[in-house]
């Protein structure tokens, strides 16, 4: 082998070398920014809930349902906002977000509200369109349905970190290092088609 043969497969190596250490580079980088949006995408669900839960608080309150439809709900949105409050999202690297096993309260509250929110009762809140029954129930509405964006997001964001923590060079490099595989949030998030019109 002469010495330009021993500079060409240097050169090649060095180049295959290069190239490698590049996409190995570009491969974490890409999962941190993934990591990155489903920590974005479960905080802005976790605010969401929230909203959701104030909304269902305030029709409660607005005195354009009977006494038991606003113990109902009141105990719903209390219970959801007081496991806000005593279980927040974790926000360490490491374990990675949770709710903290929150999806039952928030499954509980969408029951609730489809419970309470017949056809006829949503009929009534909305005879008066200005009425604060008709406003609150607007509010539920909107927030309901934001939840339901923000937990499509957000498990969307985790399948993809799922899918690509799952190719074999991120498994052999360990390009994920020690952060914590991001779960699905499975809540009961279905209001009636009658609020939803």
């Amino acid at each position: 082998m002469t010495d330009i043969d021993v500079l060409q497969v240097a050169t090649i190596v060095a180049l295959v070398l290069l190239a490698v250490a590049w996409y190995l580079s570009y491969s974490a980088s890409r999962l941190d920014r993934l990591h990155a949006k489903v920590e974005g995408a479960v905080s802005a669900l976790d605010a969401q809930l929230v909203r959701r839960a104030e909304a269902t608080l305030e029709l409660a309150t607005s005195g354009a349902v009977d006494p038991a439809t606003s113990l109902l709900l009141a105990d719903a949105a209390s219970e959801a906002l007081e496991r806000h409050t005593h279980h927040p999202l974790s926000h360490d690297p490491l374990d990675g977000q949770t709710f903290a096993g929150r999806e039952g309260t928030e499954t509980n509250l969408t029951e609730a509200l489809r419970a309470v929110l017949a056809e006829d009762t949503v009929q009534d809140l909305r005879r008066d369109p200005d009425s604060p029954g008709a406003l609150a129930l607007a509010r539920v509405e909107s927030t309901a349905l934001r939840v339901q964006l923000a937990r499509r997001f957000h498990n969307d964001a985790v399948r993809e970190v799922r899918r690509v923590r799952a190719k074999a060079v991120v498994r052999l490099f360990r390009l994920a290092g020690h952060a914590a595989l991001p779960q699905p949030v499975d809540l009961d998030d279905e209001l009636p088609p009658s609020v939803l019109d």
